[in-house]
């Protein structure tokens, strides 16, 4: 088993370490969130970009909320938290599905 084998020592090639079995200890709570928050930030900025490359926010605005003052920046701003959620929400359903399940007992 991967398990029982000891790690290489300093004097080891670099294609040893490289191969050699590693052991995982627990993950942050700051690690599994940049893992979901970044790359939703980014998806995020990159369908803002796109989608306001067609689309003017007065224009929506005047088709959905004909009556709220909304500025074309606040129209920006808006999109984009609700890209982020949208975009956050596929990379914590991807997170949850790639987690290892625990190690069986007695296997």
């Amino acid at each position: 088993m991967a398990a029982d084998v000891p790690p290489p020592g300093p004097g080891a090639s670099p294609q040893a370490r490289i191969d050699a079995p590693r052991e995982r200890g627990p993950v942050s709570w700051a690690r599994r969130f940049g893992v979901v928050a970044w790359p939703s930030f980014f998806a995020a900025g990159v369908a803002t970009m796109v989608f306001f490359a067609f689309v003017d926010p007065l224009q929506l605005r005047d088709i959905t909320f004909p009556d709220l003052p909304i500025s074309r920046q606040t129209g920006y701003s808006i999109a984009f938290f609700l890209f982020w959620s949208a975009t956050a929400g596929a990379s914590l359903f991807t997170a949850i599905l790639m987690r290892t399940p625990p190690p069986r007992a007695g296997g």
